[in-house]
């Protein structure tokens, strides 16, 4: 079906009501496209997980070295994420897409070639904008590709798909890892990425437009604020000056005041300010935050809790974790079709009571467990955050404004991104302390969970299921 290409003012979105989706084959074509580059995206920032210490033998550096893999990655994907959302209002939501695929699957490709840290470090970086190209719209994308009727499905459907695969990487590169090199975990990829591009180049709706312009100041400002925190925060644990350290952070945290002082004057804000004053909105976001940073956490310990404390092979502690990403993605499509008759906050809330349950038993584990006392806690560690993704995402997104979706999306996405950053950096600082081997990360895992938990049941409302700001309940 074909959809009409709009070019509008802000006064003139403002206003307008959500397509009611594309119909037939194309709709299916454009799920195709999104679902895959939102399991390329995710799989990419956390396949490499599973071999952080064969990369760090192979490439002759430490264990808290390796890990930048994965912390360069999410910083740059919090640095750039908010700015591609704005710029796809302004040039288009399918044209930020795709672009963001090609440049994803080219530096994914480049990956491949890698021979020493700083390389793999500079292709990695290249490779994270472009999937913030491609994870700052689909939200938004979704948004248009769906009935209204069924929008609640193709969230939860793309929360899976995030959450599902992001634990599922290890697995999967536990299985590479059994017959190939590292470098194969990138390659891999790239078949898929090309099939994501191909299926969307004419099936992706027609972009809306905005005539405003893009927001410069406000992106140097939003990828400033992250970029120096977060390298403020590596640059000490990596052992460099505490003052220069303290320094960056400090910077990182100033601008980020003047950054959010900024935005709350801007009628669309990058930062989505707006957004984050509606309780409904907050108090998920929160909640979410502290979820992804639980989980990243406890996923990037266990492969060396696995392989180091206990002696595990690669292919052996993938095999230990699928359980987790399996459950996932059994229980969250029935947590987001749950969600649209039962309150989001209070199946989150019980997601969580489940997760923190896992997380201890995890702390607990007997000093040489059989691969069973480790699945069944993995199982249940899944369920919880399983119940817990689905309605929080969904939440948040179906609680926006429809010409704010992709500012909704982004948050989330960010939020993630932030979660899985500060998860890295923290999961280094316990290496590097000789702690990240041991129930510490457990117990640190299980009081975010709890966070997150008391979060979801403070908001104990009905699920939204309304798209317009004019219907959101009084706060």
């Amino acid at each position: 079906m074909p959809v009409a290409r709009l070019c509008v003012t802000d006064a003139g979105m403002d206003g307008m009501e959500p397509t009611d989706g594309l119909t037939g084959a194309r709709r299916w074509w454009a799920v195709l496209s999104i679902t895959l580059g939102t399991i390329l995206t995710t799989i990419s920032g956390s396949m490499i997980n599973i071999a952080l210490p064969i990369l760090s033998r192979d490439l002759h550096v430490t264990d808290s070295a390796a890990v930048l893999v994965v912390t360069v990655y999410q910083l740059i994907l919090m640095m750039t994420l908010l700015p591609f959302s704005a710029l796809g209002d302004r040039l288009g939501h399918r044209a930020v897409y795709q672009y963001g695929q090609v440049i994803f699957v080219v530096a994914t490709l480049l990956s491949f070639f890698a021979q020493s840290l700083p390389f793999l470090l500079l292709v990695r970086a290249f490779q994270a904008v472009g999937a913030a190209g491609a994870m700052s719209v689909s939200a938004a994308l979704i948004r248009q590709v769906y009935p209204a009727a069924r929008l609640g499905r193709g969230l939860s459907l793309n929360t899976v798909m995030a959450a599902g695969f992001a634990t599922l990487a290890p697995t999967v590169g536990g299985m590479i890892l059994a017959v190939a090199r590292w470098p194969w975990l990138f390659a891999a990829l790239v078949p898929f990425g090309v099939i994501s591009i191909i299926a969307g180049r004419k099936a992706l709706p027609e972009p809306m437009i905005h005539e405003t312009p893009f927001d410069v100041a406000g992106a140097v400002l939003c990828a400033a604020t992250f970029g120096f925190a977060v390298i403020g925060l590596e640059s000490g644990l990596h052992g460099d000056s505490p003052v220069i350290s303290g320094a960056l952070v400090l910077l990182g945290l100033g601008i980020g005041v003047i950054f959010v002082r900024r935005e709350l004057g801007q009628a669309r804000p990058m930062l989505p300010v707006d957004l984050l004053e509606q309780r409904d909105i907050a108090l998920p976001a929160i909640a979410l935050f502290a979820g992804y940073l639980s989980s990243m956490i406890i996923m990037l310990v266990l492969p060396f809790t696995l392989q180091q404390g206990y002696g595990f092979s690669p292919a052996a502690a993938g095999a230990v974790l699928a359980p987790w990403p399996l459950i996932t993605m059994f229980v969250a499509p029935a947590a987001g079709t749950l969600s649209d008759r039962y309150p989001a906050g209070l199946l989150g809330g019980i997601g969580m009571v489940v997760g923190i349950a896992g997380l201890l038993s995890l702390a607990l584990l007997p000093a040489a467990p059989s691969h069973f006392d480790l699945v069944w806690r993995i199982l249940v560690c899944g369920f919880g955050f399983g119940m817990f993704y689905s309605p929080n995402a969904r939440q948040i997104v179906a609680a926006a404004p429809v010409t704010r979706t992709a500012a909704a999306g982004a948050l989330t996405t960010t939020i993630r991104g932030a979660a899985q950053t500060l998860g890295a950096t923290a999961v280094a600082a316990l290496l590097a302390s000789g702690f990240g081997i041991g129930p510490a990360a457990a117990y640190i895992a299980a009081g975010l969970a709890g966070i997150a938990g008391l979060c979801c049941f403070l908001v104990l409302r009905p699920p939204v299921r309304h798209i317009g700001m004019e219907e959101l309940p009084d706060l």
